[in-house]
């Protein structure tokens, strides 16, 4: 096994120059090309930003949501309860509850992709910081996830809407679709998420701000994007 997954990953980059950048629709053309893995790969998008994430004026925070879906059925919990449990329901949340679900929870339960939450449950939630927040699950006003509006929470999330933050490293990890989809899909996926990212550069962040950018599929080595070329269609960023 370990030698059929090593000939399809020395086939997978023969495809691509290592040491060139290419044009985003370039990038994803070698991608869709690549000999794929049994099953339906995700495709990523991994930053590497000229930001200290060290400094609270420099984190890069956000959320966006991807025009052609994300790929897979996300499972949505919804911390609400009366009417606001009843339009959480109506729009297609997985779960929902109020102290009862915090208490399940509490005991372990994180069988969904994505929490949101009401504002006046926000105080029981935010218990829950030591379980929900180390998968990345915490509610956040930033994120929209903490909302009244919970009906437009939930079919985002539905459609494929994907958090981004970055890591103690400065650099992003986030799916932009998966290897199925169309190249032009996957393209405006990428752009969504590359927008988003500009979008939100911290006015503390000084010099190049994206200053890496590689796209890649769950089993593929990665395809350098020219970043240059990406920062010049958006002033923000350069």
């Amino acid at each position: 096994m370990a030698t059929m997954v090593s000939k399809r990953y020395d086939k997978a980059s023969a495809q691509r120059e290592a040491e060139k950048q290419y044009i985003l629709e370039d990038a994803v053309r070698i991608i869709k090309e690549m000999p794929g893995a049994k099953f339906d790969e995700s495709v990523d998008l991994s930053f590497r930003l000229g930001v200290d994430p060290k400094h609270a004026d420099q984190m890069v925070r956000g959320a966006v949501v991807l025009p052609h879906g994300i790929g897979k059925t996300v499972r949505v919990a919804v911390f609400a309860k009366g009417e606001k449990e009843r339009e959480a329901r109506e729009a297609g949340a997985d779960t929902v509850g109020a102290e009862d679900l915090v208490e399940k929870v509490q005991g372990g339960w994180t069988d969904f992709d994505t929490a949101i939450a009401t504002p006046d449950l926000m105080g029981q939630v935010g218990r829950l910081g030591k379980v929900l927040g180390p998968r990345g699950l915490m509610p956040n006003p930033k994120l929209g996830t903490v909302t009244f509006d919970v009906s437009k929470a939930v079919r985002e999330a539905k459609a494929g809407k994907v958090e981004f933050r970055v890591d103690k490293a400065g650099n992003i990890h986030t799916p932009v679709g998966k290897k199925s989809f169309s190249a032009e899909n996957i393209a405006a996926n990428a752009m969504a998420v590359i927008e988003a990212i500009v979008r939100a550069k911290p006015s503390a962040a000084k010099g190049t701000y994206l200053r890496s950018v590689t796209m890649s599929t769950t089993m593929s080595p990665g395809v350098a994007v020219d970043a240059v070329a990406l920062a010049n269609l958006f002033k923000k960023a350069v």
